[in-house]
């Protein structure tokens, strides 16, 4: 079968055109765009821009399986843990390496929230429409975790939005969003970089640096 080309040249692109997707929300009087790091943050801000939204991000770690860390076998973030206890009981995966992962992941956790927000309070989220961006999904782990995290904050209406996702995990976030948008739903088995043209890794002074510009009085997004 032939492989179809990348859709989005990097994340600045897939957030242009996931901006697309929500216009509907453009100059929402009680919208917030809020970003997933690192990468999430970078298609967040795309996002945001288009739609003159303010910007926020809502750190949250995946859980990954003990020497595969790229595989997932849940997240984490505030104080909510999502598993997939499936895939723990087929890699026959311990409690005792779960709560170490746990424990490891909640540092990292710490140090992001300190690092992004400075002395900043996170953006008041209760009564709002907000809208969790991410630069892809694919188990839906992560994802699912940043939605319930905002559940808690009583907003009016929560939208789950990134580039690509696949079918199954749209099916997923619905149980926790009240709409859920991609630009591609992806039937390929891609892994979510292969969408991308260039996938770079997103340092965290780029994360603070998007942060700053739109906690900057002149661009009006702060709330």
């Amino acid at each position: 079968m032939r492989a179809h080309p990348p859709a989005f040249r990097d994340r600045v692109d897939a957030g242009r055109q996931l901006a697309q997707m929500l216009r509907a929300y453009a100059q929402h009087p009680q919208g917030i765009v809020l970003g997933l790091p690192r990468g999430g943050v970078v298609v967040a801000a795309e996002v945001a821009r288009a739609l003159r939204l303010p910007l926020d991000v809502l750190v949250v770690r995946k859980l990954g399986v003990p020497e595969q860390p790229e595989l997932a076998m849940g997240a984490i973030g505030g104080d909510k843990v999502q598993l997939w206890r499936a895939l723990i009981e087929e890699l026959g995966i311990t409690e005792a390496e779960i709560a170490q992962v746990i424990a490891r992941e909640s540092q990292e956790l710490k140090r992001r929230e300190h690092l992004y927000r400075r002395d900043q309070p996170p953006l008041n989220l209760a009564g709002k429409t907000v809208i969790v961006v991410d630069d892809g999904v694919a188990t839906g782990a992560t994802m699912r975790v940043a939605l319930q995290v905002v559940r808690q904050h009583r907003p009016a209406r929560v939208v789950a939005a990134a580039p690509v996702m696949s079918p199954e995990s749209a099916k997923l976030l619905a149980k926790d969003a009240d709409e859920v948008v991609s630009v591609i739903a992806s039937h390929e088995g891609r892994s979510v970089g292969a969408w991308y043209e260039d996938f770079a890794q997103v340092d965290d002074d780029t994360v603070v640096a998007l942060l700053a510009q739109f906690r900057s009085p002149a661009l009006g997004s702060t709330v």
